[in-house]
């Protein structure tokens, strides 16, 4: 396995009054930032925000769309024509590339969030929409899918760069997928865990599952902390200095792929 990865992280996901996450906190300890583009959450001053915040210490900003669906944070599964949601991710990435022209930077990647990432990774005309939407905007973007995914295997075929995500504080299934959020002990906050859980990630490829299988994964690019786990601040802080002790180096993912 490369001695490289990336740490990213969703960010942006505050809303009007409401606060979610801490974004300033957990931002010097990533090296990319998947930034909410309003549809799941996030608003105009909260995109322009954290952007910024990203450029002030030299994170890579990706867009993060998702289905219409503040209410239900991004989280429900919805089913809409091909032409439909090719649209609301152009929205959804235009904006922050606005965002970032803005603050002289530019897009590293697309990360779908949520119920529209974890459908898309398990179907073809789903991922095509997705990869058509990114294409039809800049081709240089990075699409982040899990290995072996039909997201992944899709975008590869269309000719798109895709960044292979895993994901350090949620509990996997025997068979590679994520527990379900509604199930006990799907969010991993002990530190410990989540540090020696990276750590196999990055050098042998391998994840432990929640019934201790081991389950192969294959090369990984980046793993992700969610920025509204309790105790993701504490868990990106113990993160880089431990990957950096074991000789990892921590860059973002534009730099070596």
């Amino acid at each position: 396995m490369k001695q490289k990865i990336d740490i990213n992280c969703d960010l942006g996901e505050s809303y009007g009054h409401f606060t979610v996450g801490n974004d300033r906190e957990i931002m010097p300890y990533i090296t990319s930032a998947n930034i909410a583009c309003g549809f799941h959450a996030g608003d105009p001053l909260t995109i322009a925000r954290t952007v910024e915040l990203a450029r002030e210490f030299k994170v890579a900003v990706g867009a993060h769309p998702s289905y219409p669906d503040l209410m239900g944070f991004g989280r429900r599964e919805m089913k809409l024509m091909a032409e439909e949601l090719r649209n609301y991710i152009v929205y959804q990435i235009g904006a922050l590339q606005a965002f970032a022209k803005t603050s002289k930077t530019n897009l590293q990647h697309v990360k779908p969030h949520g119920a529209l990432y974890d459908m898309a990774i398990k179907d073809l005309n789903l991922s095509k929409t997705i990869v058509e939407a990114v294409q039809s905007l800049d081709q240089q973007l990075i699409v982040f899918a899990p290995p072996k995914s039909i997201m992944a295997e899709t975008a590869t075929k269309m000719g798109q760069c895709v960044a292979f995500e895993a994901f350090a504080d949620r509990a996997y299934n025997p068979d590679g997928t994520l527990v379900p959020r509604s199930k006990p002990n799907a969010v991993i906050e002990n530190p410990e865990l989540v540090l020696k859980r990276v750590t196999e990630m990055v050098t042998k490829g391998t994840v432990s599952a929640i019934n201790g299988k081991t389950v192969h994964l294959g090369e990984v690019h980046t793993v992700c902390i969610h920025g509204d786990t309790p105790t993701a601040v504490e868990l990106a802080k113990r993160l880089k200095p431990k990957l950096l002790a074991a000789k990892i180096k921590v860059q973002s993912v534009s730099t070596f792929l």
